[in-house]
């Protein structure tokens, strides 16, 4: 009953390509065929702390985080922030909250790989503030933690960190100035996550300051480590 319900819905509002926002081709896929070539995998080496990619091969971390004290173990993202940053928009502001399906596919496949002997216990989605939940309709973290969490099989929890400041947009702020503004922006309500291994999901990736914070409180909560993986990532801020 569930499918022919998805099937009726795919056939009345046919699914948008996250690349080129048309009709998917061929139907039922999740992205179509040409564009999946127009996106840029993370490839080669890569800091062996945020997963940013390295100009430097021999190098072992990238330029952020030679400077920067992180409080997660180490992350891993799927894209390069520059290939995909036009859907993303879509996904977070013009409501295509259907991307999820394949962003959530492709982020499920880089953890299995990048973690596979160390599978995280709880994936937990960086939380929205009230605020942005009633603009937007959706978490697109949330959209995103669900779908892997489907795939991998690891429970997924929205309630166990929880936003309580809403913050401005932070992509014209440099590393430093996001810490400050992300101070006190998040609380761990409960005891759900100690000595738990979490899996923190998140679109993107810049500075690391807002992975940051939620690994501080989640640690401060008892957890037992802190990883991340996100849809996309940026280039080192020098």
């Amino acid at each position: 009953m569930r499918r022919a319900a998805e099937l009726l819905g795919d056939l009345l509002f046919p699914r948008r390509c996250p690349v080129c926002d048309r009709p998917v081709k061929p139907y039922g896929a999740l992205i179509c065929d040409e564009c999946r070539d127009q996106l840029h995998p993370i490839d080669g080496p890569v800091c062996a702390k945020c997963g940013k990619p390295l100009e430097d091969p021999y190098a072992e971390y990238c330029a952020d985080c030679r400077r920067l004290r992180h409080r997660y173990i180490r992350g891993c993202a799927v894209y390069t922030y520059r290939s995909i940053s036009g859907a993303i928009y879509r996904f977070k502001f013009e409501g295509r909250a259907e991307y999820a399906d394949f962003f959530g596919t492709v982020m499920a496949e880089k953890i299995r790989e990048e973690f596979r002997n160390e599978p995280p216990d709880l994936i937990i989605p960086v939380p929205s503030s009230a605020e942005r939940l009633r603009e937007r309709g959706y978490n697109q973290a949330a959209l995103l933690a669900e779908k892997i969490s489907d795939l991998c099989g690891i429970p997924c929890r929205s309630d166990c960190l929880l936003r309580v400041k809403n913050t401005p947009f932070l992509r014209s702020l440099n590393a430093l100035e996001r810490q400050k503004k992300l101070k006190n922006a998040f609380i761990v309500p409960g005891s759900d996550v100690k000595s738990m291994r979490i899996m923190l999901t998140d679109d993107i990736y810049t500075t690391g300051s807002t992975i940051d914070a939620c690994a501080d409180q989640l640690l401060q909560a008892g957890a037992a480590s802190v990883y991340f993986c996100t849809l996309a990532i940026g280039e080192s801020h020098l």
